[in-house]
């Protein structure tokens, strides 16, 4: 196949050609299985049982041809660098044999202007999965790689679960606000990520739930963050950098009006209302984050619909309500 194609005046994408990898052998799960004392950890022995059921074969998938990227330029006016870089890599490795690398990257910005909606659009044009870990909530590096199953109330690490319990070897993994990670002396909550952003240790990555080795190799990483401060040098050299500029005046009116659209299209009530927003009620939208504009949107219709109009009007769309926060001092 080659590029995009236009049938009946529309863009066809490349549809994504699948290949199996194992990601882990089910051999090592059934020597693991066949140690397990009488008393061991019974989640640990139903973790293995699924393991076997399931077997160790994911898709890894990539685009059959080069996708056409205009509308993604478009929708994401500020992550124009991150997206030329993913589509020089696309380049090397549609129609070949290769599998998609893509290096682990490090989103700077403000909150709200659309790192984790970059990320899932990533995974859309892929065709493969999405993970999500708010290092923010983290106090401890097992959430990432698993706790031991001597302790009460382990599990497995969020890798763990995205890629035995998931379909894909090559899911696209957001590790949200990777600067606010927290943790103590004792447990790093990032610990994980020094063997799992590189690709050769990243082959054999151990849950310390599990202890069975695990391919992660193939995952494409994608951390977000306000600032690089906080975030530890050796992970940092792991990572291409983007700082991510909020979007310009033009570039966050296309961004409303995309989100419109996407909210529009996938509701059946979203038939009845025009395919563009109206000028007045688009200059409300564009004083929010993208963040915010889902939520406000999808009041905007419904406030419409209250009203018995098919159409969003400047009063629908309404200011977030924040939350008071207490003071914090003396």
């Amino acid at each position: 196949m080659g590029t995009d194609t236009e049938v009946s005046g529309h863009t066809v994408t490349p549809i994504s050609v699948a290949a199996f990898k194992q990601v882990y052998a089910t051999s090592d799960v059934e020597s693991a299985l066949g140690e397990l004392s009488d008393g061991a950890n019974e989640s640990l022995r139903n973790t293995y049982e699924r393991m076997i059921r399931a077997g160790g074969l994911r898709f890894s998938v990539k685009p059959s041809a080069l996708p056409e990227m205009d509308a993604l330029y478009d929708d994401l006016p500020n992550f124009s660098e991150p997206l030329g870089d993913i589509r020089k890599q696309l380049a090397l490795c549609v129609e070949t044999e290769d599998r998609l690398e893509l290096a682990p990257m490090l989103l700077l910005g403000d909150p709200g202007i659309g790192k984790t909606h970059f990320a899932k659009c990533l995974s859309k044009l892929l065709g493969t999965g999405f993970g999500f870990v708010a290092m923010s909530s983290l106090t401890a590096g097992w959430v990432l790689s698993g706790a031991s199953s001597q302790w009460k109330n382990a599990k497995p690490g969020k890798v763990f679960d995205i890629l035995v319990h998931g379909d894909y070897a090559n899911p696209v993994i957001v590790v949200d606000e990777i600067d606010k990670a927290g943790g103590d002396s004792q447990y790093d909550p990032l610990g994980a990520l020094y063997s799992l952003l590189e690709h050769e240790t990243a082959r054999e990555f151990i849950d310390e739930f599990a202890e069975v080795p695990i391919d992660a190799a193939d995952v494409v990483w994608i951390a977000t963050a306000n600032s690089a401060q906080y975030i530890p040098e050796p992970i940092l050299n792991r990572l291409n950098v983007y700082e991510i500029a909020a979007p310009d005046y033009a570039g966050i009116c296309h961004i409303a009006q995309a989100i419109y659209a996407d909210i529009r299209s996938a509701h059946v009530w979203g038939l009845r209302f025009p395919e563009t927003l109206e000028p007045e009620a688009l200059e409300r939208l564009t004083r929010l984050s993208p963040r915010e504009m889902r939520r406000v949107i999808v009041n905007a219709f419904g406030n419409a619909r209250i009203h018995r109009r098919d159409e969003i009007k400047a009063e629908d769309v309404e200011a977030e309500r924040s939350p008071k926060r207490a003071r914090i001092g003396f």
